[in-house]
């Protein structure tokens, strides 16, 4: 039996639900093992079908999704149009209404238990994968892992309307790190502190805010190609931009709010969108 790998085959970025931390943005940078009989080629599977078929099939998946865990208690989960939209609800124990969602159904990921994480996950997307691999592969195997940031990052999610692919989904996100140089020198006092305030955030669009049938929750929506998208989310877990919330426009936010506090000194912005992308602003 032979052995296969492929590290860092994709990265796939997506948003959870959480029931304390509500919508929370993902980024898990994947591996994958192919354990099988060599073919006719002397090869288990040849590399570049590898990365090109598999890394499709996950991004046609849980990439760019709401992961929501179906098991949870105070979840519900109702298809509509015939299965192509869906409508998600989140109780509190005490029934309050916490969270709304509704999309149509390729924006949600779906996963058989009671909370998001690695390990729920995995299974999930091996046994997809498995279906795709030709006879002499016996298992596909994933290991997925975040990126190792030895500074400050935070989780956000977000939806774009305007993008012509699945970034135009309203619950998406990235576990991003962010670099602040204020006169040519780290700013680690900064960097920490957007960290703080993008904790576990949702990035609104001030134009996506419409009026909430749920006076507790903000509701966002808006049309875009893929179909209608609508979420409600707790307030306190939002955050409101003028503009939308490219990684370009986010990085430029972030510089004009420091320059307004210390308009003498010299920044520059390095936003990461996920993993090894992202974008740079600065006030000069």
């Amino acid at each position: 039996m032979n052995r296969l790998f492929v590290n860092n085959l994709t990265v796939i970025d997506f948003s959870y639900f959480h029931p304390q931390r509500g919508v929370v943005g993902e980024s898990w940078i994947v591996d994958v093992e192919l354990v099988g009989e060599l073919n006719d080629e002397g090869m288990v599977f040849d590399f570049g079908h590898v990365k090109k078929m598999l890394k499709a099939a996950l991004d046609r998946g849980m990439d760019h999704t709401l992961v929501v865990p179906a098991t949870l208690p105070g979840l519900s989960i109702e298809t509509l149009a015939e299965g192509e939209e869906v409508r998600i609800e989140y109780h509190r124990p005490d029934g309050v209404l916490a969270f709304a969602y509704q999309s149509p159904r390729e924006a949600v990921f779906i996963i058989d238990s009671d909370k998001v994480s690695i390990e729920s996950a995995r299974p999930v997307l091996e046994a997809h994968l498995n279906t795709l691999v030709p006879a002499n592969v016996r298992q596909v195997s994933l290991h997925l892992r975040t990126e190792e940031i030895p500074g400050d990052f935070y989780h956000y999610s977000h939806g774009l309307k305007k993008h012509q692919g699945d970034c135009q989904r309203i619950c998406h996100g990235h576990r991003s790190r962010i670099e602040i140089y204020r006169n040519q020198q780290r700013d680690f006092d900064s960097e920490q502190e957007w960290a703080k305030r993008f904790a576990d955030i949702y990035l609104v669009t001030a134009e996506d805010q419409m009026t909430s049938s749920h006076a507790h929750l903000q509701h966002v929506g808006y049309d875009a190609e893929q179909g209608r998208f609508d979420v409600w989310l707790n307030p306190e877990q939002c955050y409101l931009m003028d503009t939308d919330s490219t990684v370009e426009l986010i990085a430029s936010h972030i510089a004009t709010a420091l320059q307004q506090e210390a308009p003498d000194d010299d920044w520059r912005v390095k936003a990461f969108e996920g993993v090894q992308k992202g974008a740079i602003a600065s006030n000069h």
